[in-house]
């Protein structure tokens, strides 16, 4: 339960530590704002456009042994975040960073639904991984304050140790799972994140070079065209990545519905809230995390 949940903590955790450190981050590395948008956004594309592909991986090629290559993937990529020397080579890291972290996190959730018995452990288990979400979401904005105060650097070379403490208890403490030969949607994850990243891409730039500008719209008008490939493909997938049954229940495309609204307001409202505090209001980035 420590190595899954450890995980679980850390993965989450990156999503949110970074907003702390945008402006130090912009100013050491030159970026323009639009890059620093990016920062955030190269982490959560890679992570969620992939996170469907890496379950998969785990069912077929064993979860143990994609769980230990996702956090040695996303270890790595923290090194790489906090070496980084330029702007293109933080935000290939981030999104190398957020790969690892869509074959290890639902791989882990995989091995708490097999690794426990049904009933009262299984039941506990998911409530400790589940929570670690929550505790990883707020502990990023503190921790990353915090770290920040010393160097936006340690906001990801502080993974490093951690990374490499959970690999080594992970040999030990988890069970491989028989791999499942099953046919993995590959065009579709690859359609998926490339859709949205054109889209997000478009609507980044779109404030910086205008809204007129021949790259905004070429960028909007392929991710829109990506995404509509992807549901044709996936309607004829043998194992889709997103099987269309899923929405024919009225509740759960509510949920779908709420969630995704949810999750936009707080990833956009945490960076502009982290900014506001800091260039405005002129607050050092440990307070601007308690402020959270």
């Amino acid at each position: 339960m420590l190595v899954l949940s450890g995980l679980q903590l850390m993965v989450v955790l990156d999503g949110t530590v970074a907003n702390l450190a945008l402006a130090p981050l912009q100013d050491d590395l030159g970026l323009s704002d639009a890059g620093r948008n990016w920062v955030l956004t190269a982490y959560a594309l890679a992570f969620g456009g992939l996170m469907l592909l890496g379950g998969r991986l785990g069912d077929s090629y064993g979860r143990k042994r994609m769980f230990i290559a996702g956090v040695g993937l996303f270890t790595l990529a923290s090194l790489l975040c906090g070496l980084a020397t330029n702007p293109a080579m933080l935000v290939a890291a981030r999104a190398l960073q957020g790969v690892g972290a869509a074959v290890a996190s639902p791989t882990a959730l995989a091995l708490v639904a097999t690794t426990f018995p049904a009933g009262p452990a299984r039941n506990r288990a998911i409530a400790v991984f589940a929570a670690m979400t929550g505790v990883g979401s707020i502990a990023g904005l503190i921790l990353g304050g915090a770290l920040t105060q010393v160097s936006w650097r340690w906001i990801f070379l502080i993974n490093v140790p951690i990374g490499v403490l959970i690999v080594s208890l992970a040999f030990v403490a988890l069970r491989e799972t028989s791999p499942e030969r099953l046919a993995l949607d590959v065009p579709g994850a690859i359609l998926a994140t490339l859709g949205c990243t054109g889209l997000v891409y478009g609507l980044t730039e779109g404030p910086e070079l205008g809204w007129t500008s021949a790259t905004v719209i070429g960028a909007i008008l392929t991710g829109l065209v990506l995404l509509g490939v992807f549901l044709v493909v996936e309607r004829r997938a043998a194992n889709p990545l997103l099987p269309f049954v899923l929405f024919r229940n009225k509740d759960r495309v509510a949920t779908f519905v709420a969630i995704f609204f949810a999750g936009a307001v707080m990833f956009s409202l945490a960076a502009f809230v982290a900014l506001f505090v800091q260039d405005i209001l002129d607050y050092t980035p440990l307070a601007a995390g308690l402020a959270f």
